[in-house]
Order: structure tokens, then C-alpha cells, then sequence
């Protein structure tokens, strides 16, 4: 394999399929396949999950909600999210780790950095739920600040879109795909790949990003095995 340890950022919205709204079962045990997949060689698997498919902090803050309740209402949501998915892990056989950065102990363990990092080491795969436990911080700076921590190899971002392009492929045809990027290009071409607080944690702390489509069947195996999948930011 060639990353020893990864952390996994999926959106929330990548957990609805093809519907308009919630949790697809059939969606959360395909990713939970494609995990254990890799897992079951011996790669080190952490994961970060949005709540944008249940409740979206700076949406309601524009419908006049304050934003830091907004914000917490949205880390209860990748609680929920991150339940589901431990759910589907656990119904094929793998050992999970729910970690919270909001205490709910009747549920989950509260985020402990070393404890994490043991549960890896146990070849356990590991949840962080409720983003960095803070107001005005999303689940991308959530995904940077915890691959940081536990000494992640690479952060992943599992999108429905094969990598990053000059525009949003899904409105211009005439958008084209890049497959390497420097942190430098990135910041130059103003291109999205993720809010500028994680994106910079990135950088700073040389930590490459790969934006992929996790919702074709083998991606994730293809890039465990040195394939070039996706976009390669470092």
C-alpha cells in the first residue's frame, strides 16, 4: 500500500445518493465496503464526515439563525452521520472508533488525541465526529486539523466529482481536469478544493490532498495501491 495511515474527509451530501435528502443506506454500506476493503491491508483509516445533508451551519445563518448555534446544530448533524457509517463498518465485520469533539458519552468516546492514535495502531477505523468541536470551523478544517494530529500520510476528499478542475465540471463542459497541483497553483488559480483555513493547516504542515470520485467502485483500493486517481495537491 502506499499510504500507511489516511484520513478520509466525505462530505455529507455524498451520503444522500440519489436522494434529496438524509442518510442512503445502500450509499454509507458501499463506502463502508470500499473502507474496509483497504483496511483489511493493513492501512490505518480515519475518517471525517460533513452534516451538510442534514443541517448546514451558514445556511441557517442566513435565514437569521446566530451563527454559533447554527454552527453547533451542524456538528450534531456529523454525529448522526458518523453513527451511520460506524453502523454500516460494524455490519461487515469492522472494528470502529467513534471519537466526538462535543462530550455525548452515552454514544461515542470524547476526542483524545493519543487514544486515537491507539485505536489506529489496534487496526481499529476511526470516526472524529462534531468537526473540531468549535463555531465558525467546517468539517474540511476538522479533516486537517485531525490528519495533523494523528500523523495522517494524506488527506483524501471522497467527492462525487474525479478531481479538481478549472471550473465546476457539473456547469462548464469546457472545464478541464488537473491531475498534480502545487499548494502555490492552488492559491494563484483561486480554485476550490477546500475552505482556506484547512487548506492552509495543509500546507503549512506539508500534508499532500487528494480530491477524488468516491463514488466510483475501486477508486479508493486504486489509491492505496499508487494509482493516479483524482487531483494530487502538494
Amino acid at each position: 500500500m502506499k499510504y500507511k495511515r489516511i484520513l478520509l474527509k466525505l462530505s455529507g451530501e455524498s451520503l444522500m445518493g440519489e436522494q434529496s435528502y438524509g442518510i442512503d443506506n445502500a450509499r454509507v454500506l458501499q463506502y463502508a465496503e470500499e473502507i474496509k476493503a483497504i483496511q483489511t491491508l493493513g492501512v490505518e483509516v480515519a475518517i471525517v464526515v460533513g452534516g451538510g445533508n442534514i443541517f448546514r451551519g451558514l445556511s441557517a445563518e442566513k435565514s437569521g439563525m446566530d451563527r454559533a448555534q447554527a454552527d453547533y446544530m451542524g456538528m450534531l448533524a456529523t454525529v448522526i452521520n458518523s453513527m451511520a457509517l460506524q453502523n454500516a463498518l460494524e455490519t461487515l465485520g469492522v472494528y470502529t472508533r467513534l471519537l466526538s469533539a462535543i462530550k455525548m458519552e452515552q454514544i461515542c468516546e470524547p476526542y483524545v488525541r493519543r487514544r486515537a492514535m491507539r485505536h489506529l495502531e489496534k487496526g481499529r477505523v476511526v470516526i472524529f465526529g462534531a468537526g473540531t468541536g468549535n463555531p465558525y470551523f467546517t468539517t474540511d478544517s476538522a479533516a486537517a486539523l485531525r490528519a495533523i494530529e494523528i500523523k495522517a500520510d494524506v488527506v483524501l476528499k471522497g467527492t462525487r466529482v474525479d478531481g479538481i478542475y478549472t471550473a465546476d465540471p457539473e456547469k462548464d463542459l469546457n472545464a478541464t481536469k488537473f491531475d498534480n497541483l502545487s499548494f502555490d497553483e492552488v492559491y494563484d488559480r483561486e480554485l476550490n478544493v477546500m475552505d482556506m483555513t484547512a487548506f492552509t493547516l495543509c500546507d503549512e504542515n506539508n500534508l499532500p490532498i487528494i480530491v477524488f470520485d468516491m463514488n466510483k467502485p475501486g477508486n479508493l483500493m486504486k489509491l492505496m495501491q499508487g494509482d493516479a486517481i483524482g487531483t494530487l495537491v502538494k
